[in-house]
């Protein structure tokens, strides 16, 4: 089946909203060739779970193909077309499966060096696309706030080093009342500014008291998804014939329902756990990579105006086997992942560096319990050090109104 093939049938399996977008675009997606068309469809049979943002860069990319005069769209799509495709890829199933077809067909460029047309075709599509996207404005400045440190009562280690280098350093700051006056600042901007996925908290322990109008994501939150998780990558680790590629997929078709994610509906930020443990690499077993992978997912994709990250010490490297057993008694690291979460820190810090509005973006860092913070604003001097005590009511104001 090629792309000129497709009827309004051709997606009878998709999802609602996903079928209605595929339908309504149909007469474009016929024009395309085989080595574009999937990529789309990759997209589209996801809408239903995708978030704001998402679901606003795809219809703005078809807004973008529809708009291109004929002969301008068969120009921007002749690389793609004039790529070699084999019996077997056009004979399978990319309609339904159109990730798996995505990764044979990765293969086959690899194998018949055709990827590096590809590539170039790939970067000039993508650059155009972008220059003809609408720009955003922002309605406030984008915040990121990441605590760390739960659980070390002295450390050596010096922190915040590369952030320090884009922020000032605070030494005096006083921590009592930190975390309450981090929660009053986020519940502000949740009232403010309540549009949905705007607002993202992100756990590596319980959350216990859950900031209304947040996205909330807590590793702990999800430990017996975690355990069924183990218990199927461990079986296949252990199976005489381990196949990676079997395992991912067997990953991939798996649905929240099927591993006990529950919420009121199979909705995005239900997708959006499954995939953190299913496409992560650590997330399944460490509370510092969970955390980190979950941030920089939850940027990548929800784009939030709001995200803020607490750590809390991951368990102790073991043995793979150990690892996946499941047992919850493990001893912890709090230094291990005091560094962890500080590279972590700075990594959230340029995640939101790529995202629109990023010279307004403000920024905290604060050691959990502890008189040490960095903070990056517009009005703060980069690589300096304030000398006066301040609590962390008077220090969110500085970031907030600089």
């Amino acid at each position: 089946m090629l792309p000129p093939q497709l009827t309004a049938e051709s997606f009878k399996t998709y999802p609602p909203k996903a079928r209605a977008l595929a339908i309504a675009n149909l007469p474009l997606l016929k024009e395309l060739p085989l080595a574009f068309t999937p990529f789309l469809l990759r997209e589209i049979i996801t809408y239903d779970w995708k978030f704001p943002k998402e679901q606003v860069q795809l219809t703005s990319q078809f807004d973008y193909l529809t708009k291109l005069w004929p002969t301008q769209r068969k120009r921007e799509m002749e690389p793609f077309e004039s790529l070699k495709l084999n019996d077997n890829l056009e004979s399978s199933d990319w309609v339904n499966k159109p990730a798996q077809f995505l990764e044979q067909l990765s293969a086959h460029l690899w194998a018949t060096q055709q990827m590096d047309t590809f590539r170039d075709a790939s970067e000039t599509y993508v650059r155009k696309l972008n220059v003809n996207l609408p720009s955003e404005e922002l309605r406030v400045p984008r915040l990121g706030i990441v605590v760390l440190g739960e659980g070390v009562a002295k450390t050596e280690y010096k922190l915040f080093q590369k952030l320090r280098r884009r922020g000032v350093y605070f030494s005096k700051l006083d921590p009592a009342q930190g975390l309450a006056a981090i929660a009053d600042a986020l519940r502000a901007r949740a009232t403010a500014q309540s549009t949905p996925f705007a607002h993202w908290h992100i756990e590596g322990s319980a959350i216990t008291s859950p900031i209304p109008g947040y996205a909330s994501v807590t590793y702990d939150g999800l430990s017996a998804v975690r355990a069924k998780l183990s218990s199927i990558m461990l079986s296949a680790y252990e199976s005489p014939k381990f196949d990676p590629e079997q395992l991912r997929t067997k990953l991939a078709a798996l649905t929240p329902e099927s591993v006990g994610i529950t919420g009121a509906e199979d909705g995005p930020l239900e997708r959006f756990q499954l995939s953190l443990l299913t496409e992560g690499s650590g997330t399944q077993v460490y509370s510092t990579t969970f955390v980190q992978w979950a941030a920089r997912e939850a940027l990548r994709r929800a784009e939030p105006l709001t995200i803020y990250s607490r750590y809390s010490p991951r368990q102790k490297e073991r043995t793979m086997d150990e690892l996946l057993s499941g047992n919850q008694k493990a001893a912890t690291d709090p230094e291990g992942s005091l560094i962890d979460a500080d590279m972590a820190a700075y990594y959230t810090w340029i995640n939101i560096q790529r995202l629109s509005g990023a010279d307004n973006a403000r920024f905290l860092a604060w050691f959990e319990g502890h008189n040490q913070a960095v903070a990056i604003a517009p009005g703060l001097k980069p690589a300096t050090e304030e000398p006066a005590s301040i609590d962390m009511a008077g220090l969110l104001k500085r970031v907030l109104y600089s």
